[in-house]
């Protein structure tokens, strides 16, 4: 074995068990699996056209010397970026931690309740501090943030608005810029025209139905918003308030002044830097708007023995169900982001949120004090971190930077400094030093100063002698007063905390989740390492470029690497998941057209089975959507799709098509297809659910799309993290390079670029270091074998469970793709549904399949190349077993094995038992599970409960029941 080889590493079964389950499909080779199984019209001719594989140790060096090219300065730029300490115990417990990172999202909620607890923490702190009733698990970034809250109050508007069409949206000039650019890009195709001005000077017409106002403002200056807010109400428009996390523990909370919705960023809440992402949003609004809340919301419920459980409420995966009358595509979260910042709370408590809150507020006093006294004029009256100062900027930046310090450069005569939680004593003294080169005096050690840095250095607070936030705006209400936020302060306690819920989680790092369309890989230790480098966490996403030189080579490396993967000329790493990267796609299209006089082009064709974001994100880039049948093999209704493609023709924008398709095939009538779409003048997207079936053997150019999205979190091994962070480049043909998205602050895209599709100008950008290593370490070939195998594992599993599961679709020559479907609907003759299959799994120790997606009733499979033939085999033979059970079952009695799936420790401990089949049955079904047994820790949980009596955030223990 060669043991540099990452390729051996990364994937499951070795040459032995491969030629082992070859011989279990009856293939005589790997090649002839795969000639069966992809149509030969798009085979790639030759080998992808990159770099040779490196191995492990050569990656980490050449990371790190890439890293080492990136210089950290001390950065106060703010703008939303803060400088954050990461605690040790919370970076080692849970973002080192294949525990934490490799998990799924909580769809499974009986193996999921660690991960439900450490959100709902997260969703509480939320409430807590903006002052509202509701909180999601998380979005993406601030900006996206704050356009889906334009998107629900336009959703929301109140009757009378509706009838009268109100459609304008005001936004403060105080906004982010990298907000405005998303609020932008969102408002035009859905029909919102923006409003920017000052929101002193707004007039209160009737024909607004929505406001946002930055809190504090851009610049630092904090407003007094309670009157216009008032005044808002009374008009009906609803406002959302772009608050900064940190200083809603000074400032009064938006729910106390009126506010309808309040987003934010945790980023400053314990997550790095890291250029940009991942980071998690926040997003809090009234009870009210429950229904219309974009993501996913945790919610309180109890089990089938009335017990305390936690799941995913109101079926927030909407746009699964709404489709095309969804008001959000959203359908990644930042849960890992979310966990920690949520922990971060959990760790400091109270106290030490108000101690840091404190720190950095009197910092930034201490500095103000020191400018007016050095004779600079500070304009902010009233700020909590952030100073914007009169001075010569153009000499100011080169002396700075002989510093290692970046400032925000606002005019050539006009800087503002943001002030964090790492500023340090010394830094305070490196900021008076600078600022000594302008103006030399007076003497920042003279006695005016001494005393208030020693009450720094011994991190006792500094109690400055004049006060900049007045009593109308400071808070004067409590938060983090739950139990959970004063409890785990010190290091052994948060410690025991973080693992107690970990072993409520079934991870990867348990056993193999083999969800269809949802790729659960293996994410290597070698690609996740270099995420805790601060030569890579501690960049601000508006530094100069040459400050992110390291950053800016791995990501044009990548880049390069996704377009020769795909086949296409240009890529976009800003979207920041999936979803997003749908948006984005479809966005350059309608830029497109537009380029060429043809904006009327409006249709948008979608197939029946396709993902449920595909028809939401059309509507979301001001598409019609037309929906083709599905053919009974599970393929595409050609004949309808032609149809409606004629019907349709002038008008046609694009085709959304997932390839291989959502069933699991590669459908060999791909390219006529796409040429049916072409010859009518639209463009074809595809979505890269699949993708991890097509690296190294067809790609996306091949079969004739236009652009396609990717998702690194599937098919480039970034961990799911339970739910996020996820990453959604698109790459695109020459036609439409020249309309990838830019950026407000720092150029990227095209030259006819559309405005932002997030707020960093790389999207999450540390994240992409992962993928980067997955592509570097396999190389070509690598990547090629790589999605071989995740065939050929495929395909072993439907083996092993044909004669016990019906497989729904299969190529031409009966051959899976990467996944496969199986029917479970028959069942119901004996009263099991699929459902009943899913919670059984667990009492083996593994995570369900994807549950009734696309096809109602069945399971889809994707074990992934990871996966061994001894990992393969437990699952078949658990999913064999439980098909014993199901023959077992009878309509008449419920009162069976996987009726009453899963079963938990506590049940297996009481000293009755009166379930008509023994202990062993219920815990341990075969003798491989006793030697690794996972169990969950509470029994099948009750959805309509939750939905009817919801509870999302944590409240006294009595208060649940």
């Amino acid at each position: 074995m060669n043991t540099n080889s990452f390729q051996l590493r990364h994937i499951g079964p070795n040459k032995k068990e491969q030629e082992q389950m070859l011989a279990t499909i009856k293939a005589d080779s790997l090649e002839q699996l795969i000639s069966e199984t992809v149509p030969e019209n798009i085979r790639l001719k030759k080998d992808l056209d990159l770099d040779p594989a490196m191995s492990e140790y050569e990656y980490l060096s050449h990371i790190t010397a890439l890293a080492n090219k990136n210089k950290v300065f001390k950065s106060y730029i703010g703008l939303g970026y803060h400088e954050a300490i990461v605690p040790s115990v919370i970076q080692r417990n849970i973002l080192e931690n294949p525990g934490w990172y490799t998990a799924y999202t909580p769809y499974q909620a009986e193996i999921a309740q660690g991960r439900l607890e450490a959100l709902l923490n997260y969703q509480t702190m939320i409430c807590d501090l903006t002052g509202m009733e509701l909180a999601n698990a998380s979005l993406l970034d601030e900006s996206t943030a704050a356009a889906e809250a334009m998107a629900l109050l336009f959703d929301v508007r109140e009757r009378t608005k509706k009838k009268a069409g109100a459609n304008r949206f005001f936004v403060s000039e105080e906004i982010l810029p990298q907000t405005l650019a998303l609020l932008q890009t969102r408002a035009t195709p859905i029909g919102i025209e923006l409003v920017v001005g000052n929101h002193e000077q707004f007039d209160f017409a009737d024909d607004y139905f929505g406001a946002i106002l930055q809190y504090p403002g851009k610049l630092g200056q904090i407003f007094d918003y309670e009157s216009f807010v008032s005044k808002a109400n009374d008009k009906a428009i609803k406002v959302a308030v772009a608050a900064d996390i940190l200083s809603l523990v000074k400032l009064k909370a938006p729910g106390e002044f009126g506010a309808s919705v309040v987003v934010g960023t945790t980023q400053r809440f314990g997550i790095p830097l890291g250029y940009g992402g991942p980071h998690a949003a926040y997003f809090a609004t009234k009870e009210a708007y429950k229904r219309s809340i974009p993501g996913r919301i945790i919610g309180v419920t109890k089990d089938t023995d009335g017990g305390f459980a936690l799941r995913m409420a109101l079926q927030t995966r909407e746009q699964h169900i709404k489709r095309e009358r969804a008001t959000s595509n959203i359908c990644t979260a930042q849960v890992l982001l979310a966990v920690m910042a949520g922990m971060y709370a959990v760790y400091h408590g109270k106290e030490g949120i108000q101690f840091i809150a404190d720190s950095v507020h009197n910092k930034t006093k201490l500095v103000a004090n020191y400018l007016e006294k050095a004779g600079f004029k500070q304009l902010n009256s009233s700020y909590f971190d952030t100073l914007l100062v009169e001075i010569d900027a153009i000499r100011l930046k080169p002396i700075a930077e002989s510093f290692k310090v970046n400032f925000n450069y606002v005019t050539d005569c006009l800087v503002s400094i943001s002030i964090n939680e790492a500023t340090t004593q010394k830094d305070l003294m490196q900021l008076f030093t600078i600022f000594g080169q302008l103006k030399p005096r007076p003497n920042p050690l003279n006695e005016d100063f001494s005393g208030s840095f020693s009450q720094i250095l011994t991190q006792e607070p500094f109690h400055s002698n004049f006060e900049v936030i007045s009593k109308n705006v400071a808070r004067n209400t409590s938060f983090l007063e739950n139990e959970i936020f004063n409890t785990y302060q010190s290091e052994t306690d948060m410690m025991r905390y973080i693992k107690k819920l970990e072993r409520k989680d079934l991870a990867l790092n348990h056993s193999m989740i083999s969800l269809g369309s949802c790729t659960m890989k293996l994410n290597a230790a070698s690609e996740m390492l270099p995420l805790s480098n601060p030569q890579w966490g501690n960049i601000h996403p508006f530094v100069p470029l040459n400050q992110a030189q390291g950053y800016q080579e791995v990501l044009q490396k990548l880049e390069h690497q996704l377009n020769i993967i795909t086949g296409f000329a240009g890529t976009s790493l800003q979207p920041n998941s999936g979803a997003q990267g749908e948006f984005a796609g479809l966005m350059t299209i309608r830029a497109y057209h537009q380029s060429r006089n043809e904006s009327h082009r409006n249709i948008c064709i979608i197939p029946a089975s396709a993902h449920g974001t595909n028809p939401a994100s059309a509507v979301m880039a001001g598409m019609q959507v037309v929906v083709t049948k599905t053919a009974e093999n599970g393929n595409i209704d050609v004949a309808d799709l032609r149809e409606k493609v004629e019907l349709h023709s002038v008008n046609l924008a694009a085709l959304m098509v997932t390839y291989p398709s959502t069933h699991g095939v590669f459908e060999s009538e791909i390219q006529e297809i796409t040429k049916i779409i072409h010859d009518h003048g639209g463009q074809v997207y595809m979505d890269g659910a699949n993708m991890n079936a097509q690296v190294g053997l067809t790609n996306p150019a091949t079969i004739g799309a236009d652009v396609c999205h990717l998702n690194l979190h599937k098919t480039f091994a970034i961990p799911h993290g339970g739910g996020g962070p996820g990453v959604g480049p698109i790459c695109v043909a020459p036609q439409l390079v020249p309309f990838l998205p830019t950026n407000p602050l720092v150029k990227t895209g095209g030259k006819q670029a559309i405005s932002a599709i997030s707020a960093a100008p790389w999207g999450s950008a540390l994240a992409c270091l992962i993928s980067y290593g997955y592509i570097t370490m396999l190389g070509f070939r690598g990547l090629t074998n790589a999605t071989k195998m995740a065939i050929l594992n495929a395909n072993y599993i439907k083996e092993r469970l044909n004669g016990h599961y019906d497989t729904l679709y299969t190529g031409e020559k009966g051959r899976a793709a990467h996944e496969m479907i199986i029917d479970c609907r028959s069942f119901k003759e004996r009263g099991i549904e699929v459902v009943d299959i899913a919670k059984r799994l667990m009492d083996y120790g593994f995570h369900a399949p994807t549950v009734s997606f696309p096809v109602n009733g069945t399971m889809m499979i994707e074990p992934t190349e990871s996966e061994s033939i001894a990992e393969l085999d437990r699952f078949c033979d658990a999913m064999i077993s439980i098909r014993k059970e199901i023959v077992e079952a009878t309509k008449d009695d419920t009162n069976n094995v996987l009726k009453n799936a899963p079963h938990t420790l506590a049940m297996l401990t009481t000293d009755e038992w009166d379930l008509p089949y023994t202990r062993a049955q219920a815990a341990f079904p075969l003798d491989f599970v006793s030697d690794n047994k996972f169990w969950p820790t509470v029994r099948r949980v009750d959805d309509t409960y939750g939905d009817r009596n919801l509870i999302c955030s944590c409240k006294p223990i009595e208060d649940y029941m």
